[in-house]
């Protein structure tokens, strides 16, 4: 970053994101009411929240599930929009699947499914999620595809 005078300092949305497993490998997916796209749960983190109650809030607001977070699996940079997301794998605790004014449709997918309906850029997430390996992926896309 420049220290001359007129810089213009970078602003960026960070966005948090749940990647909710079953016990029996299917994860929480939601179809968007905005653009009909599959996603993992997930929005913009608050001012004056923790980054882990922003991923709680928003898988439960989404979906009816709470969770548990586990551990951070991905940073993924959107460099077209200037957004951060951090993403988590997640556990169901407790709760029931329901829609939201964001979401049309809550489904427990298998990881096949997650490749079918996803974006590439979604889907990643999801799977890099999954993997055994614990060291979190750092990927950047345009919004819709990685670079």
């Amino acid at each position: 970053m420049s220290d001359s005078p007129g810089a213009i300092t970078p602003l960026h949305s960070v966005s948090v994101a749940g990647v909710v497993v079953r016990e029996d490998g299917r994860v929480l997916a939601i179809r968007r009411a905005d653009n009909g796209a599959w996603e993992p749960p997930g929005g913009v983190l608050e001012l004056a929240e923790s980054i882990e109650d922003g991923v709680r809030r928003e898988v439960y607001e989404e979906t009816g599930i709470k969770v548990g977070v586990e551990r951070l699996t991905g940073v993924y940079k959107n460099v077209s929009r200037g957004v951060v997301a951090l993403v988590f794998r997640c556990r169901p605790e407790s709760g029931a699947e329901r829609l939201s004014d964001e979401s049309v449709e809550v489904a427990w997918l298998t990881p096949d499914e997650v490749s079918d309906r996803m974006a590439e850029v979604y889907a990643v997430r999801v799977l890099d999620a999954l993997r055994e390996d614990t060291t979190p992926s750092i990927r950047s896309h345009d919004g819709r595809r990685l670079l």
